[in-house]
């Protein structure tokens, strides 16, 4: 009789224990279970969720406004940049493409253009389509352009220049040339292109103050 109780308590406390270390097992899985499934969810988070991105340089590349400087009231794009016509275009036509149009990178756009502050004339913001089927904006008829070593706001180095068959000046807000150079510039008429390597021009000629 003794011995029954003893096997039967004995059996209990087996139970008890056997009980207590399920629950164990049971409360630690679920932790590790969590905190995978809470790692699972941060490494699935896309870039964007973590760390927003920063806008594209392009924004408003299409908005064409006017700005007071040192050759007048000029035209500049959404980025600020000097915005230029070519003389050997004619009315709503570009002439310029290949290495022209690396030197002189057209205004391009995917919507319509937008006319920012300065007085411009949004009707007078039009496109035209390049022979590869581009959208560049026009203003008054010209075809618009930036020039690739004006790597900043309030630069000009392109005006006065000539180069692929016409000369380059910046735009006023009345649909014409300006024609005027800074003090003490100079222009090559027999220039074609970008400066080859070793080749200079003079701060006064691109626009940059002496220094």
């Amino acid at each position: 009789m003794r011995s029954n109780i003893r096997t039967a308590a004995t059996a209990v406390a087996t139970a008890v224990l056997c009980a207590a270390a399920l629950a164990g097992c049971s409360g630690d899985g679920g932790s590790s279970a969590a905190k995978k499934e809470g790692a699972a969810d941060f490494a699935a988070a896309s870039p964007s969720e973590t760390m927003p991105h920063s806008p594209s340089p392009s924004v408003n590349v299409g908005k064409v406004s006017a700005v007071s400087g040192p050759l007048g009231k000029i035209l500049v794009d959404g980025r600020g940049h000097t915005l230029y016509l070519f003389e050997a275009d004619t009315k709503n036509k570009s002439n310029c493409s290949g290495q022209c149009a690396v030197d002189w990178p057209p205004l391009i756009v995917a919507t319509k253009p937008v006319a920012g502050s300065g007085g411009v004339k949004a009707g007078w913001l039009s496109t035209i389509t390049r022979s590869d089927g581009k959208k560049q904006v026009t203003y008054d008829g010209h075809p618009l352009y930036t020039f690739d070593l004006d790597k900043k706001p309030g630069e000009f180095k392109g005006q006065g220049l000539n180069q692929f068959g016409g000369k380059w000046y910046v735009l006023g807000v009345d649909g014409k040339k300006i024609t005027t150079m800074p003090p003490g510039a100079t222009t090559s008429p027999s220039h074609t292109g970008s400066p080859s390597p070793g080749e200079t021009m003079s701060p006064s000629a691109t626009g940059a103050s002496p220094s």
